[in-house]
């Protein structure tokens, strides 16, 4: 057990007598005059210099706890004016959504060997709430204490030595050796210090932790800081941000602490402040608290445009809490030029990015830059906590909160780097497109599908920036590169919207665009206003694009362009003139000895086969696509063909092997996001179960197509299925419900000019008829009228 230190004029007595010295031996002994010795003891020197302790110690073979005693007493002021030990601040305020981080926390330091944690994060993610968290529940395992330090008012070495010895009690005189005097006290007591917010005095920091753990054997270390201690043995904790259900419990208790309860129908809107706060709690609290002057729609109305609403909390909190933009100006000031330039330039990324596209825009817009300078900067960024680490496989991506990536575009706009760095991202996504459109059409495109993916808001600022930039050759570069994208992943609309926005600004430029770009921008855009049912324009696109095509001897062109054109005469019901386009298209495709040109061509003339009920014509040319599909792994074939085939059983009474291959359709579909396969496979198993007179699953799969084909946007298909959801309506004796969707489905074939196909006419009839004869003639005609005039998407 440790002794409770005397005064020191005592302390040396008794040790001096028990060594048996005289005041004269013991001063020759240690270097020291007999009368420095006496007035030590007289107590008329009361703050004796840390080196004449450190000589006493010596003199007198003072070790372990007797030594540490010793030193202390000599630091001791007078009991009136000796400082009380800092307690772990108590925080009235509930502690919500933390308990697995906090459970993690005290396993590390109970059950490991960590000797120094370090909670780290952004600014008000909460790693001070949960240091105080953790604080309390380690009491029980340091007998000696656990003692809070806080650093945000040091800013040097001494101040932060001196900030520790306050903390613990101790008055250390100002003379050199404090740190080593500090090592002393501790000595082998088992303690826990917490130095909570390092970021600013991180150097410091770090130097004294060393030092500390290494003199300190029983000595544990608890640290907040927005940037790594980086010192041996340090265990790195992120403090993430709230996870959403417990976002909107902090905030409904915060604003309840404001005499704000809200009403269950304002969760959507906490639900989207929280997720625009990114789950931060600083900027959770700051908006809770807004709920004085604004209401809750409000509050999220302001937040999706800008945060700049989030300040004025708590009174007595930090400068730097007192608003979001504090807490992020706190971290940036933090950081050196260089870093300030880098983390600004990175604002232009939307929704991440990857280590070659953070080069490519740096050394743009600081020429010269090379890679192991960008990977450098990346790393001081993340070490500060200001830019989020992922990783998938392989491959790392970087990214921001968006509150953070807020302020970074704000400092973009300052240092005047705004139009020099969008340039720069625009022309590095504009080549990546083009690079990945090759792949897009080959076998494997789902690897580079899910890059794109990835990449998907910055293609989105990249194609603003070209358009406000007036760089009108790469936006039409662009768009006409991700098409191909876009029908894959179903973004009809935005694909379609890009092109044709790019068409028009390069056709009102006086230099006509390259013709090639021409041609691809006109195929893309006719086929994505196909797959919307857009005819018409569909048809001048993608005839536009033939003559282009054919003007500049591109046959590849030419033969795809053919072959949207054959859908289109597919969708309309001209099934000779598809068929005729599709032959046109194969013959190409055959001459240049393209075999996955000549699948697809095969394919598209299997799918207008079934759809007449030519029966062994869909079945040879489907088998004849399949296979070569399934030869070069082609996943977008393989389910177009399965679903062919699958249509054929199923049409022809093979219930097994219809659900067999729409099966497997629909999983490989599945597997790859594929969501047009989505929809066909679920629509086809939906009439496989209306078939066996499995109603409820025939409903659950045809509604599910429904859903898939509306965001699509594909009203052709969505047609089809409401009709097929009217004959399970009607066989579940819904009938009035079965009119309605007759009725829903017919004003959306005559609105997109498409009959009803050939192959789907028998059971449309049968539905109608049979509808018609349960409900009379003036009932079938209400419902029939109520569903024509009831939008698609709200039934």
């Amino acid at each position: 057990m440790r002794v409770p230190p005397l005064e020191f004029a005592a302390l040396l007595r008794q040790h001096r007598s028990t060594a048996g010295l005289s005041q004269e031996e013991l001063a020759q002994r240690a270097g020291l005059s007999g009368d420095a010795v006496a007035a030590l003891e007289r107590g008329r020197r009361r703050a004796p210099r840390p080196l004449t302790v450190r000589l006493l110690a010596d003199a007198l073979r003072l070790e372990g706890e007797a030594r540490a005693a010793f030193v202390e007493a000599a630091w001791q002021p007078a009991p009136a004016d000796r400082p009380t030990p800092r307690p772990t601040p108590l925080t009235p305020d509930e502690f919500i959504g933390r308990a697995a981080d906090l459970a993690e926390s005290i396993r590390l330091l109970n059950e490991t060997a960590t000797r120094v944690l370090t909670l780290t994060g952004p600014g008000g993610v909460g790693k001070t709430r949960m240091a105080t968290e953790v604080a309390a529940a380690m009491r029980a395992s340091f007998p000696d204490g656990v003692h809070w330090v806080s650093l945000s008012p040091s800013s040097n070495e001494p101040a932060v030595t001196a900030a520790i010895a306050a903390a613990l009690g101790l008055n250390i005189p100002r003379d050199s050796g404090r740190l080593d005097l500090l090592a002393e006290h501790i000595g082998a007591r088992r303690m826990m210090v917490v130095l909570d917010n390092c970021e600013h005095v991180v150097d410091v920091a770090a130097t004294l932790c060393v030092t500390l753990l290494r003199r300190c054997p029983a000595l544990s270390i608890l640290a907040t800081s927005r940037e790594l201690l980086r010192v041996p043995g340090e265990v790195i904790q992120p403090v993430p941000p709230l996870a959403r259900p417990h976002a909107a419990r902090l905030f409904i208790t915060r604003a309840g602490s404001h005499g704000v309860d809200p009403p269950e129908e304002n969760l959507a809107h906490i639900d989207a402040i929280c997720e625009r706060l990114d789950g931060l709690p600083l900027a959770i609290e700051l908006a809770a608290a807004r709920v004085r002057i604004l209401t809750i729609e409000q509050i999220a109305d302001e937040l999706s445009a800008s945060t700049r609403i989030l300040s004025s909390g708590v009174r007595t909190a930090p400068h730097r809490h007192q608003s979001l933009h504090a807490a992020i100006e706190w971290s940036h000031d933090l950081l050196d030029a260089e870093e300030q330039r880098f983390f600004a330039v990175l604002s232009v990324f939307s929704g991440g990015w990857t280590m070659p596209a953070a080069h490519a825009v740096w050394s743009s817009v600081r020429p010269g830059a090379s890679w192991a300078h960008a990977v450098d900067l990346s790393a001081r960024l993340a070490d500060k906590s200001l830019i989020i680490v992922t990783r998938d496989e392989a491959t790392a991506r970087y990214g921001m909160f968006d509150v953070i990536h807020e302020y970074a575009a704000d400092c973009l706009t300052e240092n005047g780097l705004r139009s020099p760095a969008e340039l720069a991202h625009l022309s590095y996504y504009a080549q990546l497109a083009v690079d990945a459109e090759p792949e897009l059409n080959e076998p494997d495109r789902w690897i580079r599908l899910r890059e794109l993916d990835a990449e998907f808001g910055n293609m989105r600022a990249a194609m603003r920036r070209a358009l406000s930039h007036q760089q009108h050759e790469q936006a039409l570069r662009l768009a006409g590169a991700l098409y191909p994208f876009a029908y894959l992943r179903g973004y009809y609309s935005t694909g379609r919207a890009w092109l044709e926005t790019a068409l028009a600004a390069a056709r009102a430029q006086p230099q006509s665009p390259e013709p090639a770009m021409l041609a691809k921008a006109m195929c893309g855009s006719g086929y994505l206003a196909f797959l919307q049912c857009e005819y018409d324009v569909a048809v001048a696109r993608l005839e536009a694009a033939v003559e282009l095509y054919r003007q500049h001897s591109d046959q590849q062109g030419t033969a795809v362009s053919l072959r949207y054109l054959g859908s289109v005469a597919r969708e309309r019901g001209a099934y000779e003139q598809a068929e005729d386009l599709h032959r046109q298209s194969l013959a190409i495709y055959a001459e240049h000895s393209d075999d996955t040109g000549s699948a697809w061509a095969r394919h598209h003339l299997a799918f207008v086969s079934w759809l007449q009920e030519k029966w062994t014509a869909a079945r040879e040319y489907s088998t004849v696509a399949l296979e070569h599909f399934e030869r070069v792994s082609d996943t977008e074939g393989i389910v177009g063909s399965l679903v062919n085939l699958g249509a054929v059983a199923l049409y022809t009474g093979d219930l097994d092997t219809a659900e067999t291959r729409l099966r497997r359709a629909l999983n490989q579909a599945c597997e790859h996001g594929f969501h047009e396969g989505v929809a066909w496979a679920q629509n086809q198993l939906g009439l496989v179960a209306w078939s066996r007179g499995q109603l409820d699953t025939a409903a659950e799969l045809l509604d599910a197509s429904l859903a898939e084909h509306r965001e699509l946007g594909d009203r052709w298909r969505a047609a089809s299925v409401l009709e097929a959801l009217a004959a399970v309506a009607h066989a579940h004796g819904q009938t009035w419900r079965a009119a309605f969707l007759l009725g829903a489905a017919s004003a959306v074939r005559n609105q997109i000019g498409a009959p009803v196909p050939v192959c789907e006419q028998p059971a449309h009839e049968h539905t109608t008829q049979a509808a018609r004869d349960a409900l009379g003639e003036d009932q079938f005609s209400a419902a029939w009228a109520s569903g024509q005039n009831t939008p698609l998407h709200q039934i």
